[in-house]
């Protein structure tokens, strides 16, 4: 159990020194994640001054730590408590790989941003697609993990 907590006390720490240490960018990061072409990627990018992009850019290795911070917390929670048994096998099963594979399209969104910041490479369309496609599987299996999170917690009371 005490990995579970650790495991989710770091994620919860690293994540909030993450938005702290993003603040400053505007627009923000989530604009920059859900910018599925190369004009809107662009503009976002060039509105920034050149140390707010490499501030982006320096939080990466940061967010890595996050990512497989989380991705501990969702499996632990899923495979060492009874949090999710009212659940079901299926909705177990379900529950116990919904962070690691959110934390898999985080890193995959990384190592995207981290190409597509390193410099203007606007002739590849279908990378800035793929890369809002995974934020866009991060954020609906992080929404999903805490959906279930809260239905079992609700179905544990009965």
């Amino acid at each position: 159990m005490r990995w579970v907590w650790m495991s989710g006390l770091l994620a919860l720490v690293l994540s909030a020194a993450i938005t702290v240490y993003l603040w400053p960018l505007s627009p923000g990061v989530l604009a920059l994640q859900f910018a599925w072409s190369p004009r809107t990627f662009g503009e976002i990018v060039h509105l920034w001054p050149p140390e707010d992009l490499e501030r982006y850019r320096r939080h990466l290795v940061v967010d890595h730590v996050l990512l497989l911070s989380y991705a501990a917390f969702g499996w632990l929670l899923a495979t060492r408590t009874h949090v999710f048994e009212p659940l079901g096998r299926a909705g177990r099963a379900f529950a116990r790989m919904c962070l690691p594979l959110a934390a898999a399209f985080d890193a995959a969104e990384n190592a995207f941003h981290a190409w597509l910041t390193e410099v203007p490479r606007f002739d590849t369309p279908l990378t800035y697609l793929l890369s809002t496609a995974c934020s866009s599987l991060k954020w609906a299996l992080l929404f999903v993990f805490a959906a279930l999170l809260l239905w079992a917690c609700a179905r544990g009371e009965d």
